[in-house]
């Protein structure tokens, strides 16, 4: 059985959402950021954690990949034009809408406040917006980015959604991009998650 390692209402909602859409048992640790268990695993401190027997494996997009790499599913197989579309699509998500998230987040409530500049959340409201834009432009006939294979971006990419929600970010409320977060959100896996987020 898979173990997850870190609290549940963070990246590792990622790791669940994909276990759940796998069919896969898991159980959960649900150590906070930076606690001693979690340095002991991953020095940067930073959640979640995947335990695969004495394999250890951290950061979520690495989780993901390895678990649908094994699985075979929810990924087109590497080495194939499909896969690196699939990467561009996970990139998108890290580097602008999760970027923005992040950066968000360290300056309203992970840095020392001496150090948070508040200021910059509006340029990471900014930097989200032309994210959706790209995507949108992007998507393409769906239903997922990929077509109509869902893969581990659409897992990264529909947190980030949820991330948006909780940040207070603006999402659509029509349109392409609004169709796709609420297929996202309609998923059987999808909602076992977030069942699992209310009994932690």
């Amino acid at each position: 059985m898979y173990k997850i390692v870190g609290f549940p209402r963070t990246r590792a909602m990622r790791v669940i959402w994909l276990l759940e859409e796998l069919g896969l048992p898991y159980e959960i640790d649900p150590q906070m950021p930076q606690s001693e268990t979690i340095r002991s695993l991953n020095p940067s401190g930073r959640v979640p954690v995947l335990m695969d027997g004495k394999f250890v494996v951290s950061e979520s997009v690495a989780i993901c990949t390895y678990l649908a790499d094994k699985h075979q599913q929810f990924t087109y197989p590497a080495g194939t034009g499909e896969r690196a579309l699939q990467d561009s699509f996970t990139q998108l998500a890290v580097d602008v809408l999760e970027g923005a998230l992040w950066t968000a987040a360290k300056n309203t409530f992970v840095h020392p406040e001496t150090l948070r500049v508040p200021e910059i959340k509006e340029v990471c409201k900014y930097e989200f917006q032309k994210g959706l834009e790209v995507l949108e432009i992007r998507l393409g006939d769906g239903p997922y980015v990929m077509g109509e294979q869902m893969t581990i971006a659409d897992i990264i990419i529909g947190h980030c959604g949820g991330w948006a929600v909780f940040a207070k970010f603006d999402l659509p409320k029509s349109g392409a991009v609004y169709d796709y977060f609420k297929r996202l959100r309609d998923r059987p896996a999808y909602e076992k998650m977030v069942a699992t987020l209310t009994n932690d």
